[in-house]
């Protein structure tokens, strides 16, 4: 209690002095930046653009962005006759494919862009079935027009660039994809 007294007479004894007493702010890291090439993703670029957009709008700590011109992107997007799919070569690093094969069967395309990127941002398969679900991928049912993240996946993407994690390469093709 005479402590709190004590603190409190100096705190006052400044002020009156003209002096602030200031407590800093926790530090927030500034979100790591991936630059994205959609020049090759055909008639998709404005729905790659979208998911882009849709996971920057969700986490805090990366942030997908058109590359600039003279800088080399950390993803590039084409479009293919085949099933969506990814390949990572580290966490924020590789290529996706913007397939037709899905398109044509009816999935919803700003899902499947979004879908594609939270590879590249780390998150695997994971077949759930639940259109609630992003990662689920094509075991959601066609109908399935949800292209958000749910908690989860964001805050695993979030941990994901709150540390130098680094990733494996992989590759992830849609279950409908022929072996």
């Amino acid at each position: 209690m005479l402590l709190r007294k004590l603190a409190a007479a100096i705190v006052a004894a400044l002020a009156v002095l003209g002096v602030q007493a200031v407590t800093a702010a926790p530090a927030t890291a500034a979100p790591r930046i991936l630059y994205y090439d959609a020049s090759q993703a055909q008639e998709f670029r404005a729905v790659v653009t979208q998911g882009a957009q849709i996971w920057n709008s969700r986490v805090a700590n990366v942030r997908l962005e058109p590359v600039p011109a003279g800088r080399t992107p950390n993803i590039r997007v084409y479009a293919d006759n085949g099933w969506p799919r990814a390949y990572t070569s580290s966490l924020g690093n590789g290529s996706w494919y913007m397939g037709r094969q899905a398109v044509n069967q009816g999935y919803y395309q700003p899902r499947i862009a979004a879908h594609e990127f939270g590879h590249l941002l780390g998150l695997p398969d994971r077949r759930t079935g639940l259109c609630a679900d992003l990662m689920s991928g094509s075991s959601a049912p066609v109908s399935c027009t949800n292209p958000n993240p749910n908690a989860r996946e964001a805050t695993t993407v979030n941990n994901n660039f709150a540390t130098a994690v680094t990733a494996r390469p992989q590759t992830f093709t849609w279950a409908g994809a022929a072996a």
